[in-house]
């Protein structure tokens, strides 16, 4: 999966002129800000290692090359999900991750904390900032992130359409749009198709967001087409999971609501407080799609929803099933080619041939050479005549010669008449 040819040095170019521009990670602080509201997580998940080896997904694909031209600035991102936490050191930056709001617990809370590290790993590999000595970093660092909480547990892509209230999700989808994202990220999945969540999808649509969900990870060998919403929703981007080889992770769901892969075994992703994490599923796979639809958005602000889309699934890499396929859609998002894919629009102009004036002299010289060359063809003409005329001469003075100049005489032999006699039996 490698096939890109995507350097060192090209990579250490790209993170430097980010970093240089605005995203000054290196000298990020280690210890928290804030913590979650008083008796909000019963049992959170502690701070992890943080791991410093670049990882595969980010490696494959090189979102650091669209840089230059996009980080996503300008453009909101909306993590509906379990909240984000504001705190972790690679998502920290003043303005990064919003307030947001937490519609899973009653009160007027904000949704930049995280129990359970499922939002604060999708947002990560949305937007986290390059930091010195870490591999780790976000397709698009240069993005908002608008944390919207509506869970507290993890498994909300098992497609056991138990785990979100569809209420609360609505609620919390129709909140993102009004507060301006862009771009809606659901690393999540049902088999219910909610009426109030099929509402609230279509508002976003209608309000030009792109809305990016999970296919799911309910997959099995036999158990054909799954129901999957809300990616199945008219509208929405339907986001399915490759392994490292670039085969679809056999839990990943297969449909004709699948429209593009992405990473999503074995991806690395930022764990709340501190620190990384290896996680698998369609869920983080999402992100990837979600931050390169972000990038589009902030290079192309007049291109519509459906556009970006459209464009999304155009320059994707080719996938194993083919393009269009139920397993893999599209292809596998790209996106250096979503953000660079025709910036240069005018024509490359041609220069009209100039019609350079005949060289007099040049003329005169192939004027003279054609006229000796006829002139030369006549002469030889005139000397093999005179040859042949004097090689006839000289036989007919040979023979005369031989007979001492005496005339000829040619012996004709008589025929002789027929007999006058007519044959017999002529008449009757």
């Amino acid at each position: 999966m490698d096939g890109r040819g995507r350097g060192t040095g090209r990579r250490l170019a790209g993170l430097a002129a980010v970093i240089a521009t605005s995203l000054a990670a290196t000298c990020l602080p280690t210890t928290a800000a804030a913590a979650p509201p008083r008796g909000a997580c019963t049992n959170p998940e502690p701070g992890r290692p943080a791991v410093r080896p670049l990882p595969w997904a980010q490696d494959l694909l090189g979102a650091e090359r669209a840089w230059p031209h996009s980080t996503g600035s300008g453009v909101t991102v909306a993590v509906i999900d379990s909240g984000v936490d504001a705190d972790h050191p690679q998502l920290r930056r003043t303005g990064k991750v919003l307030p947001g709001r937490d519609f899973f617990l009653v009160g007027r809370l904000p949704g930049n904390y995280d129990c359970i590290s499922h939002g604060t790993g999708v947002a990560s590999i949305i937007a986290a900032d390059p930091a010195t000595g870490i591999g780790f970093h976000g397709i698009a660092p240069g993005v908002r992130i608008l944390p919207v909480r509506v869970t507290d547990r993890e498994s909300t892509d098992s497609n056991t359409g138990q785990v979100i209230d569809p209420g609360v999700l609505a609620r919390g989808i129709v909140y993102a749009v009004d507060q301006g994202a862009k771009v809606i990220n659901l690393s999540m999945t049902s088999d219910r198709n909610e009426a109030a969540v099929r509402k609230a999808i279509a508002y976003a649509v209608r309000k030009d967001v792109v809305v990016v969900a999970a296919v799911g990870n309910s997959q099995s060998d036999g158990s054909g087409v799954l129901p999957s919403y809300p990616a199945a929703y008219a509208g929405v981007l339907g986001v399915g999971a490759i392994d490292i080889n670039g085969a679809r992770l056999g839990a990943s769901q297969i449909g004709p609501y699948v429209d593009l892969v992405g990473p999503g075994d074995g991806v690395l992703a930022a764990t709340r407080r501190t620190g990384h994490a290896y996680v698998s599923g369609t869920s983080f796979a999402v992100p990837f799609v979600s931050a390169a639809a972000a990038l589009v958005r902030s290079a192309w602000p007049k291109l519509t929803a459906a556009q970006v889309i459209q464009r999304l699934q155009a320059t994707a890499s080719p996938a194993r099933g083919g393009k269009g396929s139920w397993e893999y859609g599209a292809g596998i998002v790209d996106p250096y080619r979503a953000v660079t894919e025709g910036m240069t629009s005018k024509a490359v102009a041609v220069p009209a041939a100039a019609h350079v004036p005949p060289d007099q002299q040049q003329l005169a010289v192939k004027a003279w050479w054609r006229t000796a060359a006829l002139e030369a063809r006549g002469l030889t003409g005139i000397a093999v005549g005179a040859a042949l005329v004097l090689l006839l001469i000289a036989g007919v003075l040979a023979a005369g010669r031989r007979r001492r100049w005496a005339a000829g005489r040619s012996n004709i032999r008589r025929t002789e008449s027929p007999t006058d006699a007519l044959p017999e039996h002529l008449f009757s």
